[in-house]
């Protein structure tokens, strides 16, 4: 999983076309594309890898790094 942030909704679908250009031509034109709509949180998905794009705002209230997160004293079951 790939997490990154564009600054606006035109640089994050920006960031998904170039992405999903550059996918094409490396042989994995099969990517389902779903957020193109509004552009806050593109999501791509090629099977293997899924890359998130957001706006900084949207990326800071999902805060999806949160999952792989660890808190202070927790202990790993």
């Amino acid at each position: 999983m790939i997490i990154a942030s564009g600054r606006s909704a035109r640089h994050v679908a920006s960031l998904a076309d170039h992405l999903v250009r550059k996918l094409k031509d490396a042989g994995s034109g099969k990517a389902r594309i779903e957020g193109t709509q509004t552009n806050d949180w593109v999501l791509i998905d090629v099977g293997d890898i899924i890359v998130h794009l957001f706006r900084p705002e949207v990326r800071e209230f999902y805060n999806l790094e949160k999952m792989w997160s660890v808190e202070p004293g927790a202990s790993a079951s």
